[in-house]
C-alpha cells in the first residue's frame, strides 16, 4: 500500500517537477520565437529580409542575454534593481523631451545607431525594484500603510510617464505588473481592492482627458462597424483573417487576408492575424499552448525558490508574459480595444523581444538560486 501510494504521489507531482525544470521555460520560448520567424517569413512573401533576418538575429543575441544574465551571482541583481529602476525612470522623464515621434506619439529615445522604447524595459526593472524593496519587509509589516505608499509609488510614477506619451495601454500594464508583484508579495486584499475601486469609479471621470484616437478606439471596440474603414479597419479584417484559415488554415504563404495586406500592422501587433489565417485554429492553439506551457514554468520555477526576492521576480515576469499575451489576442479577436501591445517572442520589434528575453533570464537567474535564503535584516551584508 505504501509502495503503491508512493508511486501515485510521484507521478501526480511529475508534472510539477517538470513544469518547473530549468530546461522547459528556454526551451519553449525557442520554440515561440521560431514561430515568429516563419511568421515573419510569410510577412514578406518568402522572404528572410527585412523581417525574419533581424529577428533570428535578435533571438540569438537574446538568449545570449539569458545565458548571461542566469549565471551571475544574485547579490548582482540585488544591486543593480535600484540604480536600473532610476535609469529607465530617467529615460522615461526624457522621452518627452528627446524622444521620437510617431504616429502622434513620443515613445522612443535614440543614442547613437540604437532605438529603444524605455516603456519595454521598465516592466522588467519594475519587476526587479519591488521584488527588492518587498524583500527588506518584514513578513509581518507587509500590510503597514508606509510599506504599501511606498510601494505604489513605485508602480504609480513610471506609470504616470508612460501615460504621458501618451501610452495608456503600456501604463495599464506597467500598473497591474506591479500591482500583482505587490498582492503576491503577501500585501492584504483590501489595499488592492481599494485601488482597484478607485480607479473603477475614476474611469468614466477621464474620458474627456483621453486623446481623440483614444476615445475613437474605445468607440470602435464597442461598434467596429461604426468606422469600418478607419479606426475598425483593423480588427474586422483581423476577424476575417482568424475566421479564414478555418481548422488547418490556407498554408504558408497562402494567408489571402494577410498576403494581400489587408491585415495592416501584419508583422507586429497583428502578426497573430497571419498566424491563425495560415495554421488555423490548430497552429494558434498550438502557439496558445506553448505560451502557456511558459507561463506555468516560469510559476514553477518561482514556487520553488526560498526567497522572496526570487519567487516575485517569477511571478512578476509570468504576469508579465500573461498580460501581453492576453491583451495581444483579446486585441486581434476583437474582445479588447487596440491599445498596441506586441505578442511577445513573435512580433517584429527589438525592444520588446530583448525585455521580454531578460526577464525570462531574471527568472533563470532566481531558480539557479532558489535554495539561497534572504532575510530583511541579511540583505546589507549580502550585498557587500
Amino acid at each position: 500500500m505504501t509502495a503503491t501510494t508512493s508511486a501515485r504521489f510521484d507521478h501526480r507531482s511529475l508534472a510539477a517537477k517538470l513544469a518547473s525544470a530549468p530546461v522547459i521555460a528556454p526551451l519553449t520560448a525557442v520554440l515561440i520565437g521560431a514561430a515568429g520567424v516563419a511568421a515573419l517569413f510569410s510577412v514578406t512573401g518568402g522572404s528572410m529580409e527585412p523581417y525574419a533576418m533581424r529577428h533570428v538575429a535578435r533571438l540569438v543575441a537574446g538568449f545570449a542575454v539569458v545565458i548571461v544574465i542566469a549565471v551571475l551571482p544574485l547579490r548582482f541583481w540585488l544591486g543593480l534593481a535600484y540604480p536600473a529602476y532610476a535609469l529607465l525612470l530617467a529615460a522615461l522623464a526624457a522621452v518627452p523631451y528627446f524622444g521620437n515621434e510617431a504616429l502622434g506619439a513620443q515613445r522612443w529615445l535614440t543614442l547613437g545607431p540604437l532605438s529603444f522604447q524605455p516603456a519595454e524595459p521598465m516592466k522588467v526593472a519594475l519587476v526587479l525594484a519591488l521584488a527588492r524593496y518587498l524583500q527588506g519587509v518584514p513578513a509581518n509589516a507587509m500590510s503597514h500603510w508606509a510599506h504599501v505608499a511606498t510601494a505604489l509609488l513605485m508602480i504609480l510614477v513610471p506609470a504616470a510617464l508612460i501615460l504621458a506619451q501618451p501610452d495608456l495601454g503600456t501604463a495599464i500594464l506597467v500598473a497591474a505588473i506591479g500591482l500583482t508583484v505587490l498582492f503576491c508579495a503577501g500585501t492584504s486584499f483590501w489595499y488592492l481592492a481599494a485601488g482597484v475601486a478607485g480607479a473603477a469609479a475614476v474611469v468614466p471621470l477621464s474620458w474627456d482627458y483621453l486623446h481623440d484616437y483614444q476615445q475613437r478606439r474605445v468607440l470602435v471596440f464597442l461598434d467596429p462597424e461604426a468606422d469600418p474603414l478607419g479606426m475598425g479597419y483593423q480588427i474586422t479584417q483581423a476577424k476575417i483573417a482568424l475566421g479564414a484559415g478555418g481548422l488547418t488554415g490556407r498554408g504558408l504563404l497562402h494567408g489571402t487576408q494577410s498576403q494581400l495586406d489587408f491585415v495592416p500592422e501584419k508583422h507586429t501587433d497583428f502578426i497573430f492575424a497571419l498566424i491563425a489565417e495560415e495554421t488555423g485554429f490548430i497552429g494558434g492553439a498550438i502557439l496558445i499552448c506553448l505560451f502557456g506551457v511558459l507561463l506555468f514554468s516560469l510559476i514553477g520555477m518561482g514556487l520553488r525558490c526560498r526567497s522572496l526576492f526570487c519567487r516575485l521576480v517569477c511571478v512578476g515576469v509570468a504576469t508579465t508574459l500573461f498580460l501581453h499575451v492576453t491583451v495581444n489576442l483579446g486585441m486581434v479577436m476583437g474582445a479588447l480595444p487596440v491599445v498596441g501591445v506586441p505578442l511577445p517572442l513573435v512580433s517584429y520589434g527589438g525592444t520588446s523581444l530583448l525585455a521580454t528575453l531578460a526577464g525570462l533570464g531574471l527568472a533563470m537567474n532566481a531558480f539557479v538560486h532558489r535554495r539561497q535564503r534572504l532575510r530583511a535584516g541579511e540583505l546589507g551584508l549580502l550585498l557587500r
